[in-house]
């Protein structure tokens, strides 16, 4: 089977076919740097992190665009409330988002425009759309005439045309209130830039639009994004694209949001659950697998039950391939199943994806206890590869600092149960049979499973 994508402009799942051969470009609407990144903010990240690994699992040359937006109503209000400068504002929260992409494994952009940095090519997309009568000028602001282009308009979210609305303020300089902003006038205080319509700043979907055609050209494969940008967010971007004359986006994918008790989560709500607190309670990994089990599309329910379960199942994909390691040896990674691949060639089905690697994992773990160290050797190569593929792999580099208080704990537990075996060697050696049997079982009630081995006792935190 090949790649299948679900696409929101046609409704319809489609086979995946790139632009140009061998190669993928993909461009996500990235973070407005507001404030702290929560886990709802980085589920779109992971979730097009895990795209562009299969993608260049399957042997795509993938070049990922993923901006940010460090010009806004939002930031500026929040700067002003906090009596900061808007920039360093901006500056300050971007860095905490990039720090928590970092830490979920996602792999860096291949760029990582910012807005600001990009004017010049949006002056250039607003004097195309003038020239081709689909915008125009007012008291310094600028405006897409949403009426020039109602054949259309409302292709990609469905929106009725008698029914838009922009949620835009009031302005007096617009023909028709279902026109958005493309340029807005200079304000007082506000940072604005210079342009043929005056001195302002750019409106929100003009900026992406610009940024996404300048780093992949006026087509390319696939535009991302959370489902609450469908409209008006995306529905602008892809109207003020084409009529300016590109063909923008060949794919339109949206990730469903993290919910708690039943709504979106944002800051408006109240409900925020930032990344730096929530690894508290969890590894990064462990978070990450929380994440990106649900299928992309689906709401994720946020508990605490939900992320300790999520904690508890990972761990066993990770004691099973250390397992193998501390018993085979080196375990390097392998090929996916024919499941997991067929999983993820279903627009990404990674609830199926992780079934097949627990599949594997039990397999790994029966050939274990049988003592087929061969089989279990291959499985476990065959987990790392499936777990590389959704940024999970336990033995990769990027989980190597996220373990390094376990490595301490568990070299501190190791010398204790090491102690404890030693005891035990030596009632087996006077034939104390019922002293060895209590170490082994006190070891067991605490969670370590000791098995006698050719080459001695070997010990393993139990699963579940």
């Amino acid at each position: 089977m090949s790649l299948h994508l679900h696409d929101t402009a046609t409704r319809t799942t489609r086979e995946f076919h790139p632009r140009c051969a061998g190669v993928a470009s993909i461009y996500v609407c990235g973070a407005t740097v507001q404030g702290v990144p929560h886990v709802g903010h980085v589920r779109s990240g992971l979730n097009f992190d895990v795209l562009r690994r299969w993608l260049q699992h399957q042997g795509y040359d993938t070049r990922l665009v993923r901006n940010v937006t460090d010009i806004d109503d939002k930031i500026l209000t929040k700067a002003v409330e906090a009596g900061r400068p808007w920039w360093e504002w901006a500056a300050t929260h971007e860095r905490a988002f990039e720090r928590a992409y970092d830490q979920l494994g996602c792999l860096p952009p291949s760029a990582l425009p910012r807005a600001t940095g990009h004017v010049t090519q949006m002056v250039d997309l607003i004097q195309r759309l003038i020239d081709k009568g689909h915008a125009y000028a007012a008291g310094g602001d600028v405006y897409f005439s949403v009426a020039s282009y109602a054949d259309h308009y409302g292709k990609l979210s469905g929106q009725r045309l008698d029914e838009v609305q922009q949620g835009e303020t009031l302005a007096s300089g617009k023909q028709d209130p279902r026109d958005f902003t493309l340029w807005k006038g200079a304000k007082p205080g506000e940072p604005s830039w210079p342009t043929p319509w005056g001195n302002g700043r750019p409106g929100w979907h003009l900026e992406c639009s610009a940024m996404a055609t300048f780093y992949l050209g006026s087509e390319f494969d696939i535009h991302g994004g959370g489902l609450d940008l469908v409209f008006p967010h995306h529905e602008n971007e892809m109207a003020q694209a084409n009529a300016a004359g590109d063909g923008f986006a060949r794919y339109w994918m949206h990730n469903a949001w993290v919910t708690m008790s039943g709504e979106k989560m944002s800051k408006s709500l109240g409900n925020v659950l930032s990344i730096p607190e929530v690894l508290k309670r969890a590894r990064a990994a462990e978070l990450r697998y929380y994440l990106v089990t649900p299928h992309y599309r689906s709401n994720l329910e946020f508990s605490e039950a939900g992320l300790s379960e999520a904690v508890a199942t990972y761990r066993r994909i990770e004691s099973f391939v250390r397992r193998v390691g501390q018993r085979a040896g080196a375990v390097e990674p392998g090929e996916v199943t024919a499941e997991f691949a067929a999983a993820m060639d279903d627009d990404l089905s990674t609830p199926q994806a992780i079934a097949a690697v627990h599949n594997v994992v039990r397999e790994g773990n029966a050939a274990l206890d049988r003592g087929d160290d061969e089989s279990a050797r291959g499985a476990a190569a065959s987990v790392r590869a499936m777990t590389g593929v959704l940024g999970l792999d336990p033995l990769s580099e990027q989980w190597a600092e996220d373990s390094g208080a376990d490595d301490a704990a568990q070299r501190a537990l190791g010398d204790l149960v090491d102690a404890m075996l030693e005891q035990r060697k030596q009632a087996r050696a006077e034939r104390d049979f019922a002293t060895a049997d209590l170490l082994r079982d006190r070891l067991l009630a605490s969670g370590i499973a000791v098995e006698d081995t050719p080459d001695g006792p070997m010990w393993t935190l139990k699963d579940g």
